[in-house]
């Protein structure tokens, strides 16, 4: 149900407030430090940032797709470590549980995750599986009837080392050879036969941490399936029910990255004389700020008009890849076009702009790489021809 329009015109000017004047501040030394400080995620918990998505019924806003989409908007124009910690609780972590899951997960885990209380992470990559999900090696085998052993290793894990719940991945019919043999488990972290790996040292994103999860011998009930022990070897069918949500976030992510971007380029090109003048007067700066804006406003539309049909309840899984695709290829054009508007400026950290052209660049990898988007664009276009 949406909220009121006071209401969510209310939240999102209090979006705004702390992402300008609370998060903007913080972004070198997030960098810097590879982490969020405590002191920021306990005033994400208090604003609700952890339960955008998830029912009010279990404590959370409970956001329509178009308006979680307003709020990544806002979200987007600060460093993307920021939204990443809050991220899988209101994706995957929460929306599998939420359209799949039992009464009792849902009265377990939901609250906890919509308060901050437990922070989520979804462990489906592995050293020789992402996108291919029929080669996933890690293993969930049944031990009589009150348990299953799960062993095998986890790789790129966002939010690993904070997380107190993993959505974990798990072969359980060791005959199968692709997806429909893997189950999806609610594993908690203080389970025994957790470790976590060394944290990831990585491109961008400082602060959005990563590692591998290895599972040696971890032993889980089998009410630890998500949707139960009947749902055995259901696991990918329950993720491809929320992708759509998960694709569209991080698009409007890369809108609200791109319209800081641009906003940083303009007032540089403003301030910044050469020859005498401004080099906003300057047309080939003028065709790059241009472009920019049309694409970024191209993708805003996009993420908007497939928020509002999600809503109605209209399957939009191809629009969600198309989304995503453009959107994530739009933010690494405008990243790139910002280093050059500041010039050499634009290469060394002060500015910040070649630190968002780092973190950019993994929105074309993850929720989907832009050739896995191209190929279910494809495939689903073929399909409606042939129907």
């Amino acid at each position: 149900m949406a909220l009121d329009r006071d209401t969510l015109a209310q939240l999102l000017d209090t979006v705004e407030r702390f992402v300008a004047e609370r998060l903007r501040p913080l972004e070198d030394r997030v960098a810097e430090e590879d982490r969020i400080p405590p002191e920021v995620v306990a005033e994400m918990r208090e604003l609700g940032l952890f339960g955008l998505s998830i029912p009010e019924d279990y404590g959370g806003l409970g956001l329509t797709m178009a308006e979680e989409a307003q709020v990544a908007f806002r979200l987007g124009r600060t460093s993307p470590a920021f939204r990443s910690i809050i991220g899988t609780n209101n994706g995957i972590g929460s929306q599998g549980i939420i359209i799949d899951g039992t009464a009792e997960q849902k009265a377990r885990y939901l609250p906890r995750m919509a308060s901050g209380e437990i922070i989520g992470s979804f462990c489906l990559t592995e050293p020789e599986a992402g996108s291919d999900a029929g080669s996933l090696k890690t293993s969930a085998r049944r031990e009589g009837n009150d348990a299953y052993v799960v062993n095998g290793t986890k790789r790129f894990i966002t939010n690993a080392p904070a997380a107190g719940l993993f959505t974990v991945f798990a072969r359980t019919d060791p005959a199968s050879t692709d997806a429909r043999g893997v189950s999806a488990f609610l594993i908690e972290a203080g389970t025994p036969g957790i470790t976590l790996g060394t944290p990831d040292r990585k491109m961008g994103q400082k602060g959005a941490q990563t590692c591998d999860v290895i599972f040696e011998n971890v032993r889980v009930p089998p009410d630890a399936i998500i949707g139960g022990p009947a749902r055995e070897g259901q696991g990918f069918k329950t993720a491809m029910k929320v992708l759509d949500r998960g694709r569209l976030h991080i698009s409007a992510v890369c809108v609200g990255v791109a319209e800081r971007l641009i906003d940083d380029a303009l007032n540089y090109a403003i301030e910044r004389r050469q020859f005498g003048q401004p080099i906003a007067e300057f047309q080939l700066v003028q065709a790059m700020l241009a472009d920019s804006k049309a694409e970024a406003y191209a993708a805003r539309c996009m993420v908007e008009e497939t928020a509002r049909r999600k809503d109605e309840g209209r399957n939009v899984s191809t629009e969600a890849a198309c989304a995503k695709m453009f959107a994530s290829e739009m933010v690494g054009r405008v990243a790139d076009r910002a280093v050059q508007i500041h010039g050499g400026a634009g290469y060394v950290a002060d500015y910040g702009v070649e630190r968002f052209y780092r973190d950019v660049r993994l929105f074309r990898i993850y929720e989907g790489t832009t050739q896995i988007q191209q190929v279910l664009i494809a495939r689903s276009m073929i399909k409606e021809a042939r129907g």
